[in-house]
């Protein structure tokens, strides 16, 4: 009895020990409403180049499913608006969307995730009453596949779903909705899926400029809001709209539901009224709301706590109605060049430290690739910098200076170094979603030439290609990996001694 309490203890403390070090997540919303975008395939390889390893779609087009097979990439599909209906009238309709959608893709395209309706509260009409039937539905048909544990099924909402947000504390859901939000807040409980919110601290700025700054909206410097029931000091806009929803949670007694942030971002260009639309402040505002996120700040409610977000969007989509602002929330064009420059590890300050410290005595820098690179994501990226990334690769060519040696560091540094000088040669054109590092001993070797942000470098060095020393990224998987090695060491000790 004794040693199957130390079994069963011991279990349950690895399983809480390998959940601790999730950490959060910052994922980017996929959304298609425009013209001339780029293939789901190339797309795939965009995201992958970027670093981004999680990815919101808001339905489940299967050409996108096929093209994110095997790339690592998890992502959450959706049940569209359009669809609650057929879904919450007849179990069968979900069965078969899942046999014919879902399935043939899984587990090569990892799903972790289905959104069932969106921001159903702002639609007129009653819509909302056909959410939670048609959620019960997809569960059911998770189950009797045996997904629903690997699957979770929730709903997403916009910050309209409260009557009252501010201050934090009096954070309460609107009645008229309750008729709704109690069978799916129950539904998440029970399930164990996350409430999800979509937030923009822009339009709060926006349409209240009076009473909310800039730099509060941004995750700048600016003068402390204080609840005045709590004390609670907040520093930014979006964690008080965060707690805003704990709080209302936690006043209808639904203090275990997770909050995930499904949308959130700031728009590079507005109409003439939206000053604040602006490339500078969208990417101030992604920039440290990345930070916040991966360092698992949490909020002044729950701090510590961590919190999965989605930036919105992947693309400019120019079919959207509305102000300006609302076809320019893209971290990419169609021609899948950056609208600005960002860091989707939230590491990029730090790197910008460490290479300060590198750099050679004339400011001169190169971007090769990191030896400690996998295979796959170097492929990825040397495709990528060859082909969308506009690098001019014949050099790596056959026959051409920079073909030997033969082998995928070397050709990928050379395709790295020309997009890093040709893009301003800054530490986001040398990210390459992590497997380029920038180095300030010069490359070049023999006839091989690499270039220069003022040209092509006529220095000939000896004939090695630089290495790069361990990135940052790099020594924390080590560390997850040795952590993980650990711990499923341990399990394997607890059961033989369970065992015996």
């Amino acid at each position: 009895m004794g040693r199957r309490f130390k079994l069963v203890f011991g279990i349950s403390l690895l399983f809480l020990l390998l959940d601790s070090c999730r950490g959060s997540k910052v994922g980017v919303c996929y959304g298609r409403n425009a013209d001339d975008l780029p293939t789901p395939d190339k797309v795939a390889q965009l995201v992958q180049l970027h670093n981004i390893k999680y990815v919101r779609m808001y339905d489940s087009n299967i050409q996108v499913l096929k093209a994110f097979a095997n790339t690592g990439v998890e992502l959450m599909i959706g049940v569209t608006n359009t669809d609650l209906l057929p879904f919450s009238q007849f179990q069968s309709n979900v069965d078969t969307w899942l046999k014919n959608s879902i399935l043939p893709y899984y587990p090569a395209t990892k799903i972790i995730y289905i959104t069932v309706g969106a921001e159903v509260t702002e639609i007129p009409g009653n819509v909302s009453s056909l959410v939670v039937p048609a959620m019960q539905n997809v569960l059911t048909a998770l189950k009797k596949v045996g997904l629903h544990k690997r699957i979770k099924v929730s709903s997403t909402h916009s910050l309209g779903v409260l009557s009252r947000s501010f201050p934090p504390s009096a954070g309460a859901f609107n009645s008229s909705h309750a008729f709704f939000l109690k069978p799916m807040l129950e539904f998440l409980a029970e399930n164990q899926s996350p409430f999800m919110i979509d937030l923009y601290p822009y339009y709060a700025y926006r349409d209240s400029p009076n009473n909310v700054s800039l730099q509060y909206a941004l995750f700048e410097s600016s003068p402390e809001v204080i609840d005045p029931n709590t004390g609670l000091i907040y520093t930014n806009m979006f964690d008080a709209q965060i707690d805003s929803i704990y709080f209302a949670l936690t006043a209808l007694n639904f203090r275990t539901i997770k909050i995930m942030v499904t949308e959130t971002g700031w728009p590079s260009k507005g109409s003439p009224k939206e000053k604040a639309a602006t490339p500078d402040n969208a990417q101030t505002y992604n920039t440290n709301l990345i930070h916040h996120v991966i360092n698992d700040s949490g909020t002044p409610a729950k701090p510590g706590e961590e919190l999965d977000v989605y930036i919105f969007s992947l693309f400019n989509e120019n079919r959207k109605p509305g102000l300006e602002s609302e076809r320019n929330w893209g971290l990419f064009y169609p021609d899948q060049t950056s609208v600005y420059n960002l860091d989707f590890t939230g590491k990029g300050a730090g790197n910008m430290i460490t290479n300060a410290n590198i750099t050679s005595s004339n400011g001169t820098t190169w971007c090769i690739a990191s030896s400690k690179a996998s295979e796959m994501d170097l492929q990825n990226a040397l495709d990528w910098a060859c082909g969308p990334g506009n690098v001019d690769c014949s050099a790596i060519q056959p026959s051409q200076p920079c073909f030997e040696p033969d082998n995928l560091v070397s050709h990928a540094s050379y395709a790295f170094n020309s997009y890093y000088q040709q893009n301003g040669a800054n530490d986001v054109a040398c990210s390459f979603g992590g497997t380029g590092v920038k180095v300030d001993k010069d490359p070049s070797y023999d006839k091989c030439l690499y270039m220069t942000a003022g040209g092509v470098n006529k220095t000939v060095a000896s004939n090695t290609t630089a290495i790069a020393s361990t990135s940052s990224s790099t020594q924390n998987e080590a560390f997850t990996w040795i952590s993980n090695f650990f711990l499923v060491t341990l399990l394997s000790f607890l059961l033989i001694v369970g065992h015996f």
